[in-house]
């Protein structure tokens, strides 16, 4: 795992630090400095595979354990040594990369207060490595997956009340920490689900599958603790909630997700599809279908409406989607397209077409929308994400809309990114441990960011044309939605900034850590810089309450132009959330067209004297797009929030044909449009997409 994904998970999902020491922390980790090397030079060969496994091959390590109860492992007496994976690597000053583990080390016990190694890497590692054994054939990573699920199976428990769990710390002698510092929760690690067993589960699934043939003994080992694991969330999660509901401020939400969490069921679901087809039982069979159709319960918004069909992460809270993790899709299409079952594959489909065209255009795989997009960091681990959903949805349906959005997607890793620089180095195989909305990059490379970037790699080299477009990654343009925080605005009336001690609310984040309330008479307004002519579409993020609609309201205009008004209440039951009412994310047109340039935003209280409480403003364009280059090529994404066809003027550098294909709202193909000299006016499908050639 990086440090930057262990940090932002606080953030998001407040399991492991306060919101402030967060801050504190992803502050200090992430400007770090911009990368000095830039992309290839035009015309440079690729090279025969981007996947290089030396920087993993370097993070790798071998452990003798001491005698544990209950922790053992295939062969532990002919084969004391185990496969681990330490945690983070630093860049040293003229030398390599200095491995390291988590939290504070004391020198004298030669111990980490969290340890050296983790299950999470080591479950996700053997992937790696199994997934470049079977697409290879190389005995290498089959040796090295090997080792690693020999040392993922010890530090699962293998008996008592917590057998199937799995520790998440051991020290540098294999020695196992239950009970880390900073305290993650379940503590002791190995007391409840969690998504290091998740992970486990999905590294199981996946290496029974590669040994099933090859090595029967072994792969009667890894089914046997795959039934432990597999036991274990049935027992914990499902037994007794499975078909029980959430009440989330007026949404009624699964009860029977790993963690609650539709991201580490996820991962869990990509294990048992490999498992159930290689042969796995019936008891995990039924496991994949409940967290399934868990996961697929969990989309919200439309084409049009926030989060825009993502699937949440998150079953408790309504507000919070994160990059990190979000492989909810990618485990759908793929246990769809294994079962048979279509309510899975059109979920998958439906965020891919609608969430997703959006993110790649608006900046990327961001970390937080809170629901307003307040963590604007980026990791490898939500970059793969996004390209095995895409690639996955394009496996399951043959659509080649979302290959060639994956190739945007893919792009990050080359360029497409913040800091504009590439974040994989395919000669050493490191991935970059983050970077920041500002573009400074984390020059660390971590376990979580060099599995995640390797998947991401193996994805590419068997998609090759795919990855000819991740090449296509210098940002030529990128027209898009702007978050004008309230706070920052000029105030008039009954209008005051409130900033609250923690902007954490348990459920959600004020963006800038503060808010407006207006009351009767009270405005705010801001200056707006709109990037291009045309409509727009304003997107309040506010606090709506519990009670009548009309109680507490805002009122919209952009450059002069009325854009109605937006109720605060209206919130249904509060449920098990932890805060009454919650930040919400509105839509409201504005009426009429507006010149690129300067504009003013005006927001006034519109209600019947309650407060009414305004986070931001996101400054939405009716047509956003992307444009790329790299390599004499382009490529360019546009995305429609209209309620009608739109044509938009695509120009790209140099003066050969262009090519527009445009999408409907679930990546059916609607629509060509051809131009010459660099230009074409693209026809966007009402919220759908285009994707232009050049």
């Amino acid at each position: 795992m990086s440090k930057l994904e262990v940090d932002t998970m606080a953030v998001t999902r407040p399991r492991l630090l306060s919101l402030g020491l967060l801050f504190a922390l992803v502050a200090s980790l992430l400007p770090v400095t911009r990368v000095a090397a830039g992309p290839p030079a035009a015309g440079a060969a690729a090279p025969a595979a981007l996947t290089n496994l030396s920087h993993i091959d370097y993070l790798g390590d071998l452990v003798s354990p001491p005698s544990k109860a209950r922790h053992t492992t295939y062969r532990l007496g002919a084969e004391p040594e185990l496969g681990v994976l330490w945690t983070y690597a630093e860049p040293e000053d003229g030398g390599p990369y200095r491995r390291i583990g988590g939290g504070e080390y004391d020198p004298e016990t030669n111990t980490y207060s969290q340890g050296a190694f983790n299950a999470d890497d080591i479950s996700r590692a053997a992937v790696v490595y199994l997934r470049h054994w079977r697409q290879f054939g190389d005995d290498h990573s089959r040796e090295r997956a090997y080792h690693l699920l020999r040392g993922l199976t010890y530090l699962q428990t293998a008996s008592g009340r917590n057998r199937g769990n799995v520790v998440l710390w051991m020290q540098p002698d294999g020695t196992l920490n239950r009970s880390a510092e900073p305290i993650e929760l379940p503590d002791p690690s190995d007391s409840g689900a969690s998504y290091w067993v998740a992970r486990t589960i999905w590294a199981l699934g996946e290496g029974y599958a590669a040994f099933r043939d090859v090595d029967p003994a072994f792969a009667g080992f890894l089914r046997d603790r795959m039934k432990l694991s597999v036991g274990a969330v049935d027992r914990q999660v499902l037994e007794d909630k499975y078909g029980t509901y959430l009440t989330v401020d007026g949404l009624r939400w699964p009860a029977w997700l790993i963690t609650d969490g539709a991201d580490a069921s996820s991962e869990a679901v990509y294990g048992l599809t490999a498992y159930a087809e290689a042969g796995g039982g019936q008891r995990a069979r039924r496991v994949l279908r409940q967290l399934a159709n868990g996961i697929a319960a969990m989309p919200l918004g439309t084409a049009q409406r926030w989060p825009f069909g993502a699937v949440m992460p998150w079953a408790q809270s309504r507000s919070v989607w994160h990059a990190w993790g979000d492989q909810m899709a990618g485990a759908l299409a793929t246990a769809g397209a294994a079962t048979g079952n279509r309510r899975w594959l059109q979920t998958a489909i439906g965020e891919v077409g609608r969430f997703t065209p959006h993110s790649l255009v608006q900046a990327g795989p961001q970390q937080g929308w809170l629901p307003a997009p307040a963590d604007t960091s980026q990791i490898a681990y939500g970059t793969d994400a996004t390209l095995q959903n895409l690639l996955r949805v394009a496996d399951a349906t043959g659509r080649g809309s979302f290959r060639r959005l994956a190739g945007v997607a893919a792009a990050w890793y080359f360029g497409n990114n913040p800091s504009g620089e590439p974040m994989y180095d395919p000669g050493t195989g490191r991935t970059f441990d983050g970077v920041a909305g500002d573009g400074a990059i984390n020059l660390n490379s971590g376990a979580e960011s060099t599995i995640h970037g390797l998947l991401s790699m193996l994805a590419l080299d068997r998609h090759p044309r795919v990855a000819r477009r991740a090449r296509v990654a210098a940002v030529g343009e990128r027209v898009t939605w702007q978050l004008v925080e309230a706070e920052t605005g000029q105030l008039s009336g009954d209008a005051v900034v409130r900033t609250p001690a923690d902007p954490w609310t348990g459920e959600s984040l004020w963006s800038g850590g503060g808010y407006v309330a207006l009351r009767p008479g009270g405005r705010v307004r801001a200056d707006v810089d709109l990037p291009t002519h045309g409509r727009y579409t304003l997107m309040p993020v506010f606090h709506r309450l519990f009670g009548p609609r009309g109680g507490a309201a805002t009122r919209y205009r952009l450059g002069g132009h009325r854009a109605g008004r937006q109720s605060h209440g209206g919130t249904g039951t509060k449920g098990i959330t932890l805060w009454p009412g919650y930040l919400a994310v509105g839509r409201k047109d504005v009426r009429g067209s507006l010149g690129a340039g300067p504009a003013k935003l005006s927001v006034s209280h519109a209600g019947e004297g309650h407060a009414a409480q305004l986070d931001a403003v996101l400054v939405q364009p009716e047509v956003e797009w992307l444009l790329l280059s790299g390599d004499d090529r382009h490529q360019g994404v546009l995305r429609s929030f209209a309620r009608r066809w739109t044509r938009q003027r695509v120009s790209l550098p140099g003066a050969g044909p262009v090519v527009a294909r445009s999408y409907d709202q679930r990546g059916r193909l609607v629509d060509v449009t051809r131009g010459e000299d660099g230009s074409v006016r693209a026809r966007v499908a009402p919220g759908g997409f285009t994707y232009v050639r050049g």
